[in-house]
């Protein structure tokens, strides 16, 4: 199945898919703890972005184009698009042909160490340059970019947006800092 034909499937309630290698894989629904990092995490970046003017913020639901033939579609947690990304004319009714600059993924249970190695490998094999794996149970993040050896850290440590957004940082330990 190609990216268009995918697109173009019936959408079924509480359902979500992804296309792997043209392949239709359904992906699980999150936890409450999962939408929250999610949450906070879109709130850190989408307020830093948009302060200095450097792109837009997607909270998880937006679907990219990340290869073809066989065409695979991922749909990050988070994901941010530089400016210089974002397709002329604002934003379409169908999937995002360019990948995202950022690419983060707060892992679930349901996550195996195989299927989230494969997300990882497309989202850096299409062009994201940084990718965020973040371990809730650790309280960790691991950082990809540009190759699949990542580095490792931990709450006493601190994120930053390194080229994709520049200046941006954030302890690791105020991504779980979630008010209930």
């Amino acid at each position: 199945m190609n990216a268009d034909e995918f697109w173009e499937l019936p959408e079924k309630p509480d359902m979500r898919f992804e296309l792997v290698d043209g392949e239709v894989v359904e992906v699980p629904g999150s936890t409450w703890l999962h939408a929250a990092l999610v949450a906070q995490i879109f709130t850190l970046i989408h307020a830093y972005a948009r302060q200095h003017d450097l792109g837009r913020v997607f909270p998880d639901g937006l679907t990219y184009l990340l290869g073809t033939d066989p065409d695979t579609m991922r749909i990050p947690d988070v994901s941010f698009v530089p400016q210089e990304r974002l397709p002329e004319g604002g934003p379409t009714t169908s999937y995002v042909p360019v990948p995202p600059g950022l690419a983060v993924e707060v892992v679930s249970p349901s996550n195996s160490a195989l299927e989230l190695r494969r997300r990882i490998h497309d989202y850096l094999t299409a062009g994201v340059s940084l990718v965020w794996v973040v371990w809730p149970e650790e309280r960790s993040v691991s950082v990809y970019q540009g190759s699949m050896t990542p580095l490792e850290l931990t709450a006493d440590d601190t994120l930053d947006g390194g080229d994709v957004l520049p200046g941006f940082s954030v302890p690791v330990a105020d991504l779980f800092e979630l008010d209930w």
